[in-house]
Protein backbone atom coordinates (compact mmCIF):
# COMPACT_ATOMS: atom_id res chain seq x y z
CA UNK A 1 0.00 0.00 0.00
CA UNK A 2 1.30 3.36 -1.02
CA UNK A 3 0.69 6.70 0.81
CA UNK A 4 -1.70 7.39 -1.90
CA UNK A 5 -3.78 4.65 -1.53
CA UNK A 6 -3.98 5.46 2.54
CA UNK A 7 -7.36 6.33 4.29
CA UNK A 8 -8.07 10.01 4.43
CA UNK A 9 -8.13 10.54 8.29
CA UNK A 10 -6.94 8.45 11.55
CA UNK A 11 -6.51 9.73 14.93
CA UNK A 12 -3.65 11.88 16.28
CA UNK A 13 -3.53 10.08 19.63
CA UNK A 14 -4.99 7.35 20.80
CA UNK A 15 -3.01 7.05 24.17
CA UNK A 16 -5.59 9.45 25.05
CA UNK A 17 -9.62 8.60 25.38
CA UNK A 18 -10.32 12.37 26.40
CA UNK A 19 -8.54 13.73 22.60
CA UNK A 20 -11.10 13.88 19.84
CA UNK A 21 -10.38 12.82 16.70
CA UNK A 22 -8.70 15.12 14.41
CA UNK A 23 -10.75 16.76 11.49
CA UNK A 24 -11.02 14.31 8.39
CA UNK A 25 -9.55 15.61 5.29
CA UNK A 26 -11.83 17.65 2.81
CA UNK A 27 -13.13 16.06 0.36
CA UNK A 28 -10.41 15.70 -2.51
CA UNK A 29 -7.51 16.05 -0.24
CA UNK A 30 -5.10 14.34 -1.23
CA UNK A 31 -2.25 12.91 1.15
CA UNK A 32 0.61 13.23 -0.98
CA UNK A 33 -0.27 16.80 -2.82
CA UNK A 34 -0.53 17.82 1.08
CA UNK A 35 2.67 16.30 2.03
CA UNK A 36 4.50 17.46 -0.57
CA UNK A 37 3.23 21.08 -0.02
CA UNK A 38 4.24 20.83 3.84
CA UNK A 39 7.86 19.72 3.05
CA UNK A 40 8.32 22.48 0.70
CA UNK A 41 7.97 24.75 3.83
CA UNK A 42 10.50 22.95 5.40
CA UNK A 43 12.54 22.73 2.47
CA UNK A 44 12.67 26.75 2.75
CA UNK A 45 13.35 26.33 6.58
CA UNK A 46 16.19 24.30 6.00
CA UNK A 47 17.39 26.05 3.63
CA UNK A 48 17.45 29.82 5.36
CA UNK A 49 18.33 28.17 8.34
CA UNK A 50 21.50 26.63 7.37
CA UNK A 51 22.87 28.83 4.42
CA UNK A 52 22.59 32.00 6.62
CA UNK A 53 26.10 30.58 7.97
CA UNK A 54 27.71 29.58 5.03
CA UNK A 55 26.75 33.54 3.69
CA UNK A 56 28.33 34.91 6.80
CA UNK A 57 31.91 35.90 4.86
CA UNK A 58 29.64 37.24 2.47
CA UNK A 59 26.82 39.89 4.53
CA UNK A 60 29.44 40.49 6.96
CA UNK A 61 31.50 42.84 5.57
CA UNK A 62 28.28 44.66 4.03
CA UNK A 63 27.09 45.53 6.95
CA UNK A 64 30.43 46.60 8.24
CA UNK A 65 30.84 43.55 10.81
CA UNK A 66 33.41 41.13 12.02
CA UNK A 67 32.41 36.96 11.52
CA UNK A 68 32.13 36.94 15.37
CA UNK A 69 29.72 39.73 15.38
CA UNK A 70 27.45 38.16 12.43
CA UNK A 71 27.47 35.01 14.14
CA UNK A 72 24.52 37.30 16.49
CA UNK A 73 22.21 37.05 13.30
CA UNK A 74 22.93 32.90 13.13
CA UNK A 75 21.72 33.35 17.46
CA UNK A 76 18.62 35.82 16.63
CA UNK A 77 17.33 33.47 14.22
CA UNK A 78 17.41 30.54 16.53
CA UNK A 79 16.18 32.78 19.05
CA UNK A 80 13.12 33.50 16.81
CA UNK A 81 12.74 29.90 16.71
CA UNK A 82 12.64 29.09 20.81
CA UNK A 83 10.39 32.15 21.49
CA UNK A 84 7.65 31.97 18.87
CA UNK A 85 7.29 28.17 18.88
CA UNK A 86 5.21 28.17 22.21
CA UNK A 87 3.87 31.18 21.73
CA UNK A 88 1.99 31.46 18.55
CA UNK A 89 0.90 27.66 19.70
CA UNK A 90 -0.81 29.06 22.33
CA UNK A 91 -2.05 32.19 21.09
CA UNK A 92 -3.07 30.48 17.62
CA UNK A 93 -4.51 27.55 19.59
CA UNK A 94 -8.44 28.33 17.88
CA UNK A 95 -7.63 29.12 14.05
CA UNK A 96 -7.93 25.97 12.01
CA UNK A 97 -4.71 24.36 10.89
CA UNK A 98 -4.66 25.12 7.37
CA UNK A 99 -5.18 29.43 7.73
CA UNK A 100 -2.56 28.99 10.92
CA UNK A 101 -0.06 27.15 8.11
CA UNK A 102 -0.72 30.24 5.32
CA UNK A 103 -0.04 32.65 8.22
CA UNK A 104 3.25 31.00 8.80
CA UNK A 105 4.69 31.12 5.87
CA UNK A 106 3.55 33.96 4.85
CA UNK A 107 5.21 35.65 8.07
CA UNK A 108 8.33 33.64 7.26
CA UNK A 109 8.76 35.16 3.87
CA UNK A 110 8.19 38.44 4.77
CA UNK A 111 11.31 37.82 7.52
CA UNK A 112 13.15 36.44 4.54
CA UNK A 113 12.31 39.14 2.14
CA UNK A 114 13.15 41.87 4.85
CA UNK A 115 16.70 40.35 5.85
CA UNK A 116 17.21 40.63 2.00
CA UNK A 117 16.83 44.16 2.03
CA UNK A 118 18.29 44.83 5.44
CA UNK A 119 20.33 48.39 5.92
CA UNK A 120 21.90 47.46 8.59
CA UNK A 121 23.37 44.90 11.01
CA UNK A 122 20.56 46.26 14.03
CA UNK A 123 18.12 45.67 11.22
CA UNK A 124 19.45 42.38 10.00
CA UNK A 125 19.03 41.21 13.36
CA UNK A 126 15.38 41.83 14.00
CA UNK A 127 14.46 40.69 10.47
CA UNK A 128 16.48 37.21 11.36
CA UNK A 129 14.36 37.05 14.84
CA UNK A 130 11.33 37.66 12.73
CA UNK A 131 12.20 35.00 10.47
CA UNK A 132 12.51 32.53 13.17
CA UNK A 133 9.34 32.95 14.70
CA UNK A 134 7.54 31.04 12.65
CA UNK A 135 10.34 28.20 12.64
CA UNK A 136 9.14 25.28 15.55
CA UNK A 137 5.06 26.54 15.21
CA UNK A 138 5.22 25.30 11.53
CA UNK A 139 7.07 21.96 11.91
CA UNK A 140 5.08 21.21 14.66
CA UNK A 141 0.98 22.22 13.20
CA UNK A 142 2.49 20.34 9.28
CA UNK A 143 3.36 17.82 11.80
CA UNK A 144 -0.11 17.22 13.03
CA UNK A 145 -1.87 17.86 9.85
CA UNK A 146 0.52 15.03 8.08
CA UNK A 147 -0.05 12.49 11.31
CA UNK A 148 -3.84 13.02 10.00
CA UNK A 149 -4.34 12.19 7.06
CA UNK A 150 -3.12 8.73 7.17
CA UNK A 151 -3.72 6.02 9.87
CA UNK A 152 -2.02 5.68 13.44
CA UNK A 153 0.65 2.69 11.96
CA UNK A 154 1.93 5.23 9.48
CA UNK A 155 1.98 8.70 11.20
CA UNK A 156 5.70 8.76 11.95
CA UNK A 157 6.41 8.08 8.05
CA UNK A 158 3.91 10.77 7.15
CA UNK A 159 5.97 13.52 9.58
CA UNK A 160 9.28 11.72 7.86
CA UNK A 161 7.68 13.38 4.78
CA UNK A 162 7.36 17.03 6.17
CA UNK A 163 11.00 16.89 8.29
CA UNK A 164 12.47 15.53 4.93
CA UNK A 165 11.98 18.87 3.14
CA UNK A 166 14.53 20.34 5.72
CA UNK A 167 17.03 17.58 5.04
CA UNK A 168 17.19 17.71 1.56
CA UNK A 169 17.86 21.35 1.67
CA UNK A 170 20.83 20.43 3.19
CA UNK A 171 21.58 18.72 -0.15
CA UNK A 172 20.36 20.89 -2.25
CA UNK A 173 19.11 24.04 -1.17
CA UNK A 174 22.07 25.18 0.79
CA UNK A 175 24.31 24.45 -1.93
CA UNK A 176 22.05 26.29 -4.36
CA UNK A 177 21.48 29.24 -1.75
CA UNK A 178 25.26 29.80 -1.26
CA UNK A 179 26.20 29.39 -5.38
CA UNK A 180 23.40 32.20 -5.65
CA UNK A 181 24.99 34.20 -2.88
CA UNK A 182 28.41 33.90 -4.44
CA UNK A 183 26.77 34.75 -8.16
CA UNK A 184 24.57 37.37 -7.47
CA UNK A 185 25.21 38.69 -3.63
CA UNK A 186 23.72 37.43 -0.66
CA UNK A 187 20.34 39.37 -0.55
CA UNK A 188 19.33 36.83 -3.57
CA UNK A 189 19.61 33.62 -1.55
CA UNK A 190 17.23 35.25 1.26
CA UNK A 191 14.98 36.30 -1.81
CA UNK A 192 15.11 32.68 -2.84
CA UNK A 193 13.50 31.19 0.62
CA UNK A 194 11.53 34.37 0.22
CA UNK A 195 9.61 33.00 -2.66
CA UNK A 196 9.92 29.68 -1.90
CA UNK A 197 7.80 30.21 1.24
CA UNK A 198 5.13 32.12 -0.64
CA UNK A 199 4.42 28.85 -3.01
CA UNK A 200 4.25 27.19 -0.08
CA UNK A 201 1.71 29.12 1.50
CA UNK A 202 0.13 29.05 -1.57
CA UNK A 203 0.20 24.82 -2.07
CA UNK A 204 -0.83 24.59 1.04
CA UNK A 205 -4.01 26.68 0.93
CA UNK A 206 -4.85 24.80 -2.03
CA UNK A 207 -4.05 21.59 -1.32
CA UNK A 208 -4.56 21.04 2.48
CA UNK A 209 -7.88 19.90 4.00
CA UNK A 210 -9.08 23.40 6.04
CA UNK A 211 -10.09 21.61 9.08
CA UNK A 212 -11.73 23.05 11.97
CA UNK A 213 -10.16 24.30 14.87
CA UNK A 214 -9.71 21.15 17.96
CA UNK A 215 -12.76 21.68 19.52
CA UNK A 216 -12.50 23.12 22.81
CA UNK A 217 -9.20 24.58 21.68
CA UNK A 218 -7.82 27.17 23.90
CA UNK A 219 -4.46 28.72 24.96
CA UNK A 220 -4.75 27.53 28.37
CA UNK A 221 -5.60 24.07 27.32
CA UNK A 222 -2.68 23.96 25.00
CA UNK A 223 -0.49 25.66 28.29
CA UNK A 224 -1.80 22.47 29.93
CA UNK A 225 1.16 20.29 27.93
CA UNK A 226 3.67 22.07 30.25
CA UNK A 227 2.20 19.89 33.46
CA UNK A 228 3.35 16.92 31.76
CA UNK A 229 6.80 15.60 33.13
CA UNK A 230 6.56 13.35 30.12
CA UNK A 231 6.36 15.97 27.87
CA UNK A 232 9.51 17.44 29.68
CA UNK A 233 11.32 14.36 29.51
CA UNK A 234 10.53 13.95 25.81
CA UNK A 235 11.30 17.80 25.20
CA UNK A 236 14.93 16.94 27.13
CA UNK A 237 15.67 14.28 25.10
CA UNK A 238 16.01 16.19 22.29
CA UNK A 239 17.66 18.95 23.70
CA UNK A 240 20.36 16.90 25.43
CA UNK A 241 20.60 13.95 22.64
CA UNK A 242 20.10 15.55 19.55
CA UNK A 243 23.04 18.35 20.93
CA UNK A 244 26.06 15.64 20.07
CA UNK A 245 25.11 16.03 16.11
CA UNK A 246 25.60 19.69 16.22
CA UNK A 247 28.82 19.36 18.30
CA UNK A 248 30.78 18.23 15.52
CA UNK A 249 28.80 19.64 12.75
CA UNK A 250 29.50 22.92 13.78
CA UNK A 251 33.08 22.70 13.52
CA UNK A 252 32.90 19.89 10.60
CA UNK A 253 34.72 22.33 8.27
CA UNK A 254 37.32 23.70 10.43
CA UNK A 255 38.22 19.75 11.09
CA UNK A 256 38.36 18.99 7.44
CA UNK A 257 40.93 21.80 6.77
CA UNK A 258 42.79 21.67 9.97
CA UNK A 259 43.00 18.37 10.57
CA UNK A 260 42.16 16.17 7.46
CA UNK A 261 44.03 18.75 5.53
CA UNK A 262 41.64 18.33 2.83
CA UNK A 263 41.53 21.18 0.60
CA UNK A 264 38.30 23.85 0.44
CA UNK A 265 36.66 22.18 -2.27
CA UNK A 266 35.66 18.79 -0.22
CA UNK A 267 33.74 21.26 2.25
CA UNK A 268 30.69 21.07 0.22
CA UNK A 269 30.18 17.33 -0.40
CA UNK A 270 31.13 16.42 2.44
CA UNK A 271 28.20 18.45 4.09
CA UNK A 272 26.12 16.96 1.32
CA UNK A 273 26.86 13.65 2.66
CA UNK A 274 25.85 14.32 6.11
CA UNK A 275 23.05 15.97 4.41
CA UNK A 276 22.17 13.00 2.87
CA UNK A 277 22.21 11.13 6.17
CA UNK A 278 20.09 13.01 7.81
CA UNK A 279 17.41 12.30 4.84
CA UNK A 280 17.94 8.23 5.06
CA UNK A 281 18.20 8.18 8.61
CA UNK A 282 14.71 10.52 9.03
CA UNK A 283 12.95 8.11 6.39
CA UNK A 284 14.70 5.00 8.30
CA UNK A 285 14.07 6.01 11.68
CA UNK A 286 10.33 6.70 10.44
CA UNK A 287 9.59 3.19 9.29
CA UNK A 288 11.50 1.93 12.75
CA UNK A 289 9.19 4.49 15.09
CA UNK A 290 5.73 3.03 13.32
CA UNK A 291 6.61 -0.40 14.35
CA UNK A 292 7.88 0.62 18.05
CA UNK A 293 8.22 4.09 18.75
CA UNK A 294 10.29 4.08 22.46
CA UNK A 295 12.76 1.16 21.26
CA UNK A 296 13.28 3.21 17.91
CA UNK A 297 14.23 6.11 20.29
CA UNK A 298 16.24 4.28 22.35
CA UNK A 299 18.24 2.44 19.18
CA UNK A 300 18.60 5.88 17.59
CA UNK A 301 20.48 7.28 20.51
CA UNK A 302 22.79 4.02 21.03
CA UNK A 303 23.41 4.80 16.93
CA UNK A 304 24.52 8.20 17.64
CA UNK A 305 26.28 7.96 20.40
CA UNK A 306 28.43 4.80 18.75
CA UNK A 307 28.93 6.89 15.31
CA UNK A 308 29.93 10.24 17.19
CA UNK A 309 32.71 7.93 18.76
CA UNK A 310 34.02 6.86 15.59
CA UNK A 311 34.57 10.50 14.53
CA UNK A 312 37.72 11.36 16.59
CA UNK A 313 39.70 8.34 14.69
CA UNK A 314 38.18 8.87 11.08
CA UNK A 315 38.85 12.01 11.05
CA UNK A 316 42.52 12.26 10.11
CA UNK A 317 41.21 10.98 6.20
CA UNK A 318 38.47 11.73 3.81
CA UNK A 319 37.97 8.13 2.88
CA UNK A 320 37.25 7.44 6.87
CA UNK A 321 35.87 11.18 7.25
CA UNK A 322 33.04 10.88 4.96
CA UNK A 323 31.50 7.53 5.95
CA UNK A 324 31.55 8.80 9.68
CA UNK A 325 29.66 11.88 8.40
CA UNK A 326 27.15 10.08 6.71
CA UNK A 327 26.42 8.02 10.16
CA UNK A 328 26.33 10.65 12.26
CA UNK A 329 24.06 11.97 9.79
CA UNK A 330 21.90 9.67 10.58
CA UNK A 331 21.07 9.84 13.91
CA UNK A 332 18.92 13.12 12.90
CA UNK A 333 16.01 10.80 12.48
CA UNK A 334 15.39 11.12 16.32
CA UNK A 335 13.55 15.04 15.39
CA UNK A 336 10.82 12.64 13.82
CA UNK A 337 10.51 9.81 16.27
CA UNK A 338 10.34 12.56 19.28
CA UNK A 339 7.53 14.07 17.27
CA UNK A 340 5.53 11.68 17.09
CA UNK A 341 6.24 11.11 20.88
CA UNK A 342 5.29 13.94 22.05
CA UNK A 343 1.24 13.09 19.84
CA UNK A 344 1.45 10.50 22.50
CA UNK A 345 1.96 12.25 25.44
CA UNK A 346 0.69 15.54 25.28
CA UNK A 347 -3.07 14.14 24.99
CA UNK A 348 -5.24 17.61 24.19
CA UNK A 349 -2.39 20.10 23.86
CA UNK A 350 -1.24 18.57 20.58
CA UNK A 351 -0.25 22.13 19.19
CA UNK A 352 2.34 23.45 21.65
CA UNK A 353 3.96 20.24 22.25
CA UNK A 354 4.61 19.86 18.46
CA UNK A 355 6.12 23.19 18.30
CA UNK A 356 7.85 23.11 21.27
CA UNK A 357 10.29 19.90 19.76
CA UNK A 358 11.78 22.25 17.74
CA UNK A 359 12.58 24.65 20.33
CA UNK A 360 14.29 21.66 21.77
CA UNK A 361 16.72 21.23 18.82
CA UNK A 362 17.42 24.54 18.71
CA UNK A 363 18.92 24.27 22.07
CA UNK A 364 20.81 21.14 20.69
CA UNK A 365 21.59 23.64 18.59
CA UNK A 366 23.07 25.66 20.95
CA UNK A 367 24.15 23.37 24.05
CA UNK A 368 26.48 21.48 21.33
CA UNK A 369 28.46 23.81 20.09
CA UNK A 370 29.16 25.76 23.20
CA UNK A 371 30.06 22.45 24.89
CA UNK A 372 32.64 21.47 21.86
CA UNK A 373 34.06 25.23 22.18
CA UNK A 374 34.76 24.54 26.31
CA UNK A 375 36.87 21.83 24.85
CA UNK A 376 38.39 23.17 21.95
CA UNK A 377 39.66 26.56 24.66
CA UNK A 378 40.81 23.83 27.20
CA UNK A 379 43.14 22.25 24.08
CA UNK A 380 41.86 18.66 23.58
CA UNK A 381 41.83 19.66 19.50
CA UNK A 382 39.14 19.88 17.05
CA UNK A 383 38.87 15.68 16.99
CA UNK A 384 37.53 16.24 20.43
CA UNK A 385 34.15 16.82 19.41
CA UNK A 386 33.41 13.73 18.70
CA UNK A 387 33.52 12.80 22.36
CA UNK A 388 31.59 15.88 23.07
CA UNK A 389 29.24 14.37 20.97
CA UNK A 390 29.46 10.71 22.78
CA UNK A 391 28.50 12.65 26.35
CA UNK A 392 25.51 14.16 24.64
CA UNK A 393 23.89 11.27 23.28
CA UNK A 394 24.58 9.10 26.25
CA UNK A 395 22.63 11.92 28.20
CA UNK A 396 19.83 11.96 25.97
CA UNK A 397 19.73 8.01 26.32
CA UNK A 398 19.89 8.35 30.09
CA UNK A 399 16.71 11.09 29.88
CA UNK A 400 15.44 8.67 27.48
CA UNK A 401 15.63 5.88 30.11
CA UNK A 402 14.18 7.26 32.46
CA UNK A 403 11.28 8.52 30.50
CA UNK A 404 10.37 5.26 30.44
CA UNK A 405 11.04 3.89 33.23
CA UNK A 406 8.48 6.49 34.70
CA UNK A 407 5.98 5.52 31.91
CA UNK A 408 5.94 2.20 32.87
CA UNK A 409 5.74 2.70 36.83
CA UNK A 410 2.79 4.85 36.23
CA UNK A 411 0.26 2.16 34.76
CA UNK A 412 2.30 -0.51 37.74
CA UNK A 413 1.36 2.20 40.55
CA UNK A 414 -2.30 2.42 39.88
CA UNK A 415 -2.78 -1.01 39.36
CA UNK A 416 -1.06 -1.27 43.36
CA UNK A 417 -3.11 1.49 44.04
CA UNK A 418 -6.43 -0.86 42.88
CA UNK A 419 -5.26 -3.50 44.92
Amino acid sequence: MTLIDLPAAAPLDSASATEAAPPAPAPGAHPTLVLLALAMGGFAIGTTEFAAMSLVPAFAPELGIDAPTAGHVISAYALGVVVGAPVIAVLAARIARRTLLVGLMVLFALGNGLSALAPSYAAMLVFRFLAGLPHGAYFGVAALVAASLVPRARRSQAVSRVIAGLTVATVVGVPLANAIGQLAGWRWSFGLVAVLALATATLVRIFAPLGAATSGASALRELGALRRGQVWLTLATGAVGFGGLFSVYTYLASALLEVTHAPPAAIPPVLALFGLGLTFGNLICAWAADRALMPAAGLTLVWSAAALALYPFAVGSLWTLGPAVFLIGCGGGLATILQTRLMDVAEDAQTLAAALNHSAFNVANALGPWLAGLALAAGFGLPATGWVGVVLALGGLAIWAASLLTERAGPAAVAAGAR
